[in-house]
């Protein structure tokens, strides 16, 4: 049964979900809008920005930030990202680049205060220990993105939701917090590194014996694929909504 209507909120269309994962999308607005949410997916967005704060470019971030900013303006409400990484973007970086400007820097600060990661805003803003109705059986591992756990400090509600998810056996990640090898655009410039890393969180995925390896970042989500199609391991790697959508028979 839908729970009551909550009003509506945000859902922010993070590039590398859009673009290689759009389910991915469907899957987090589909447990949304189960919970009594109105979903709006904002078309007026491109990229948060955020590949080219990295590297340094930060007069090109700020002219997407503006861009993005000016987006999600248009209507009032949380705003949700099913993407660590680009929620530590909006939320951390957006004030930082525009700290010392009049006009943009309040206005970052306002985004940001109403910005959540994905399972942040399931299970702190609105208070959820487990999602209504939903079930899904199988052992399942979780790996923690690096924005979520450092820029964020995000760390127990991605397990608050997996730990009460009816028919779920979450087994420990071993060195859960070490990068998986992705960190955007790390990957493109030291591609060789990135596989390394990538190679032990492999192996760490696999000691765990899980049928599911779970993770609430896009980043992450395709690298890990990537490494374990790769080596021919068959392990599937879905994203949190995706599992909860499943798990609601979505």
């Amino acid at each position: 049964m839908t729970a009551a209507a909550r009003g509506p909120v945000q859902l922010f269309p993070a590039c590398l979900a859009a673009t290689f994962r759009p389910g991915l999308l469907d899957a987090a607005r589909q447990v949304l809008t189960h919970l009594g949410h109105e979903v709006h997916i904002p078309r007026q967005v491109t990229c948060c920005g955020q590949p080219a704060f990295n590297v340094g470019q930060w007069e090109e971030a700020r002219t997407m930030a503006r861009q993005t900013i000016q987006a999600l303006e248009a209507r009032p409400g949380p705003v949700v990202l099913p993407s660590g990484s680009c929620a530590a973007m909006v939320r951390v970086h957006y004030p930082e680049l525009f700290a010392d400007d009049p006009e943009w820097g309040p206005r970052a600060r306002a985004l940001a205060q109403r910005t959540y990661e994905f399972s942040e805003y399931l299970v702190e803003a609105l208070g959820l220990q487990r999602l209504p109705d939903a079930r899904w059986a199988g052992r399942v591992t979780f790996h923690p993105s690096c924005h979520m756990l450092r820029d964020l400090g995000v760390r127990r509600a991605p397990k608050v939701l997996l730990d009460n998810l009816p028919g779920v056996t979450r087994e420990p990640l071993p060195n859960e917090e070490v990068c998986c090898g992705f960190g955007g655009a790390f990957s493109a410039q030291y591609p060789d590194l990135a596989a390394a890393i990538g190679e032990h969180k492999v192996q760490d995925l696999q000691a765990t014996g899980a049928q599911v390896a779970v993770t609430a970042d896009p980043g992450c989500l395709l690298h890990l694929a990537g490494m374990l199609h790769r080596q021919g391991v068959n392990l599937p790697v879905v994203h949190l909504a995706e599992l909860l959508a499943a798990a609601l028979g979505a």
